[in-house]
């Protein structure tokens, strides 16, 4: 998932309005200096992807037993830790490589979202063509902020003041929901479940930002290259 600590190749201007990162930053400040010095940033983000494959495997398993969401919410405060604290740290050492870090923590992001929401669409719980209907939202949004920050060199990194770890928490809250309510919450037909409509509606939302922000990052473009007359 893409956090505010990942690496960026040149300076950008970090548009960041999540509701938690100062708490989050305060508490990544206090991590750094306390991680003995064989944590490093690429073991960091090792890690983060370890706590993504630990989430795959609980939803992917709870069709056996529900006990295996508690797998994938520790998967998720995994995933937080590596992925919060790569950068924090390599930048807190002084250590920073801008354009590997860019280009790796990036790249994992896409393969941790496809992880956690393919193992959710494995579950009882939610439909594989609703997972990936997110997947792809979620793809398409990170897709812009790349694209923002080659033509704005602006990086956004939240987007109607949810970032990367509300998005854990709030899927940490819906794994909890799904132990406390079962499978067949919500259920409207045989194939369809309370579950499902809200991984549906949270993908609308999602690709819905993605159209609204293109629209608006193409205008801006127009009006800075339009031809002066």
């Amino acid at each position: 998932m893409t956090d505010e600590n990942s690496h960026i190749p040149e300076p950008l201007d970090r548009i960041q309005q999540n509701v938690l990162a100062k708490a989050e930053r305060r508490l990544l400040n206090w991590l750094c200096p306390r991680l003995p010095m064989w944590v490093t940033p690429d073991k960091l983000t090792g890690f983060g992807v370890f706590g993504a494959v630990v989430v795959f495997f609980g939803y992917a398993l709870s069709g056996s037993s529900l006990h295996w969401l508690w797998l994938a919410i520790l998967g998720y405060v995994f995933q937080w830790f590596g992925d919060s604290l790569d950068g924090s740290i390599a930048r807190w050492r002084k250590i920073e490589r801008p354009k590997y870090g860019y280009f790796i923590d990036h790249s994992v992001d896409g393969l941790v979202i496809l992880l956690i929401m393919a193992g959710m669409g494995m579950s009882p719980y939610v439909r594989m063509d609703a997972a990936l209907f997110a997947t792809v939202g979620y793809l398409l949004l990170s897709i812009h902020a790349y694209l923002a920050a080659r033509v704005l060199s602006e990086f956004k990194l939240s987007y109607l003041n949810f970032g990367p770890t509300e998005l854990r928490f709030l899927l940490i809250g819906l794994t909890l929901a799904m132990m406390m309510l079962g499978p067949d919450a919500g259920r409207t037909d045989e194939r369809t479940t309370g579950f499902d409509w809200f991984v549906a509606i949270a993908a609308i939302v999602l690709n819905a930002l993605f159209i609204w922000q293109t629209l608006v990052t193409a205008r801006r473009l127009d009006l800075m290259e339009r031809p002066k007359d």
